[in-house]
């Protein structure tokens, strides 16, 4: 149990500081409300149960150890954030010359749209390679009997800790959506974290 707890602090503390999965809950929040929010938000903490499995397994250190794996998932990684960052600066420009009526039906989103890229962002972020290669040995040292029961015991905490902290923020948001449905409150909103996707994307990219 006390292995648990601070294995789920720790990802707890690395989901809170503002990165990739955070910009994606916010923006689909914000351009199709809570509840594309809160797919994102459970897309993402299926990413961190991925996470978990592979990097118990080996194939997240494999991936870490070998720089052209790696490079490639960065700059997928990077090509991603880049790409939606645009689009989102792209909305954020659309809508503040389109009618509020038109931004409701071009915004929506579907929930597998949502969940798959709250998953994508998350898999594709060359930082939680890091993150896990160096995270999960910390955990992982019981028998082979009692291995693939912990590893379970992992990434259900992992991803429930994300998930409840992702669906927290986009519940968050959308208790201020009156706010923030304003045409222009929703443009500055796209512009802004459209602007930040982008420069995490390059940032992913030369780090």
């Amino acid at each position: 149990m006390t292995v648990l707890l601070i294995f789920g602090l720790a990802i707890l503390i690395a989901a809170i500081v503002p990165g990739p999965d955070f910009a994606m809950v916010v923006r689909n929040t914000v351009m199709s409300g809570r509840a594309s929010g809160m797919w994102t938000a459970a897309g993402v903490g299926f990413g961190v149960c991925v996470w978990v499995v592979t990097t118990s397994v080996g194939l997240a250190a494999l991936l870490a150890a070998s720089a052209l794996a790696f490079t490639v998932v960065k700059i997928a990684g990077a090509a991603y954030l880049v790409y939606l960052g645009i689009r989102s600066i792209r909305t954020a420009i659309k809508e503040r010359r389109t009618p509020a009526a038109e931004i409701e039906l071009d915004r929506a989103m579907t929930r597998l749209a949502a969940f798959r890229s709250g998953l994508m962002c998350n898999l594709l972020n060359p930082k939680a390679v890091v993150l896990f290669t160096a995270l999960m040995p910390q955990f992982i040292d019981g028998g082979a009997d009692t291995q693939w029961v912990l590893i379970g015991e992992l990434a259900a905490v992992g991803m429930t800790v994300v998930s409840l902290w992702y669906l927290a923020l986009a519940g968050l948001i959308g208790l201020l959506r009156r706010v923030l449905d304003r045409p222009r409150v929703r443009a500055w909103i796209n512009g802004v974290t459209g602007a930040v996707m982008v420069a995490l994307g390059l940032r992913v990219a030369v780090s």
